[in-house]
């Protein structure tokens, strides 16, 4: 008799910050929920994502790729053809695969991320009541309605697509006159406890899933992601200050207001007084997406699926909120956007509950951990799961990032700000190697920072100067990892309509492909 595979949840809590959950250590109780998961879970201390932002996070989790080999780091970007994504393994392999997805970038904007999902539940956008939502199991009546919604979605994808390319569209989108639809209408966060409620039903009622058939469910929640409006109960709890300062609520109404503030850089020094108000209302923000999926995970728990589901949680990236004189996560790869929380509730014991692991981990080793538990991945692919054990790591502890600017951002501070550009850099690609207890950043060809980040997480002291020997020896790592994933991503691109055998033999043996 065969053993039931189980079901997989990847949840990914978008922009949320490893520094602000409370079992990483941080001393407000944010998240007092995902801590009793914690304990439940390996977790893993010292987890980066491959890039600095939403669409070439997500396309590395769902490949196994650094960005530099899956070219989908634009808004433009559509994930190639020919590498197949998580969803479509799993579904290939008898999983049935379903989404719950907040972040519009990955919902909405038709960028090859959605690929391989029977059902795919969009939240956000003009459209969100179930459009994508596969007849599986329905009658005619059903169908029907749902092959109207989905003509209608479709065109409306478009509309909203088109927003995501277009330069000219997308600097109207950012006009004061567009900003109130973005955040009502569009439901640009989208709806954490409806997702949320959605998913916890799929997993436990079934619906239209085959009889002992395994369930991957990906939830993207966007709760931590600006603007910031927390109910009212948990701004008093971690930001009451806001409740009688107005000059606190005057920033924060502006902050919110101004989209292209969430993605700008800023030309000074943050104010301590604003540098409290993003603060508070970001912790409040973190609270209450903590008691979302705290009912999310108690619904998994009463119906005894928690014990039966492996759950990935993790973020895609995280956010500044001024340090550095930075806000957002558009430019930068500080450990305030590439350090993310992932810890993993696996049933099976291969992690262990209750587990640390104190190595640097790339989260796009999700996608081989995944295949492995379902039972799918090849040898190749099972040597870079997550379950690995310290001595067997093929990665040996050392780990990348690559923080490729988005353009349309790029190109709408070179319009408002070109000093600030120029002088910073922030057209350039920042990329990262860590290894040991150190992490070197390069921007462009020149700029060189070196931190220990064990010791100085928050990146305060540039070590450049100091260990002059250790700049070098990680900026030969950083060339040779540039380099070879440069030859990959060329010649896979040259060849791609030929799916050249030679260039998919490659990808295998560095454990990219089946």
């Amino acid at each position: 008799m065969t053993t039931r595979r189980p079901d997989i949840v990847l949840l990914v809590l978008d922009t949320q910050r490893a520094d602000r959950l409370s079992y990483n250590g941080y001393a407000r109780e944010t998240s007092p929920y995902i801590d009793r998961l914690a304990a439940d879970s390996t977790i893993f201390r010292y987890a980066f994502s491959t890039a600095q932002w939403t669409i070439p996070s997500h396309a590395s989790m769902f490949t196994g790729l650094y960005p530099s080999i899956h070219t989908t780091n634009q808004s433009r970007s559509v994930l190639p053809g020919n590498l197949p994504t998580l969803a479509e393994r799993l579904r290939g392999s008898g999983y049935f695969t379903t989404a719950f997805c907040n972040n519009p970038l990955v919902g909405v904007v038709n960028n090859g991320l959605r690929r391989g999902f029977l059902s795919f539940l969009n939240y956000s956008g003009l459209l969100t009541s179930h459009p994508n939502q596969a007849s599986v199991g329905a009658g005619w009546i059903d169908r029907y309605r749902q092959l109207f919604k989905r003509i209608v979605a479709n065109l409306l994808n478009r509309i909203q697509d088109s927003f995501a390319r277009s330069e000219l569209m997308l600097a109207f989108s950012f006009t004061p006159f567009m900003v109130p639809l973005w955040q009502t209408a569009l439901s640009f966060k989208g709806n954490t406890a409806r997702s949320l409620n959605d998913a916890a039903r799929m997993l436990t009622e079934r619906q239209g899933v085959g009889r002992d058939q395994p369930i991957f469910a990906f939830i993207n929640l966007m709760g931590t992601h600006a603007p910031y409006r927390p109910p009212h109960r948990f701004i008093e709890r971690f930001a009451p200050h806001i409740l009688r300062d107005k000059s606190a609520r005057r920033y924060l109404n502006r902050f919110n207001s101004d989209i292209y503030g969430w993605l700008a850089p800023l030309s000074g020094p943050i104010n301590s007084e604003h540098k409290q108000t993003l603060d508070t209302i970001y912790d409040a923000e973190v609270a209450h997406q903590d008691e979302r999926v705290g009912a999310f995970l108690d619904a998994l728990r009463h119906s005894g699926r928690l014990d039966r589901t492996m759950i990935i949680t993790c973020a895609d990236h995280g956010d500044h909120l001024g340090e550095k004189q930075l806000i957002g996560h558009s430019f930068a790869a500080y450990n305030e956007v590439v350090h993310v929380p992932l810890l993993i509730h696996d049933p099976s014991g291969d992690l262990p509950r209750g587990g640390v692991v104190d190595r640097f981990v790339s989260t796009r080793r999700i996608f081989n951990t995944v295949l492995t538990t379902a039972g799918v991945a090849d040898d190749a692919e099972r040597a870079y799961t997550l379950a690995q054990s310290e001595s067997a790591d093929p990665d040996g502890g050392t780990v990348f990032a690559e923080a490729d600017p988005p353009q349309n951002v790029v190109n709408m501070m070179l319009r408002r700000q070109p000093e600030l550009v120029r002088d910073y850099g922030y057209d350039q690609t920042r990329r990262a190697v860590l290894s040991g207890a150190h992490k070197l950043i390069q921007t462009g060809d020149a700029d060189v920072e070196l931190y220990d980040i064990r010791e100085d997480p928050r990146e305060m002291l540039n070590l450049r100067d100091i260990l002059p020997e250790r700049v070098e020896d990680l900026q030969e790592q950083l060339q040779n990892f540039v380099s070879h994933n440069g030859s990959l991503a060329a010649s896979a691109s040259e060849r791609e309509r030929e799916d050249d055998p030679q260039v998919r033999r490659r990808l295998h043996d560095l454990g990219y492909l089946e």
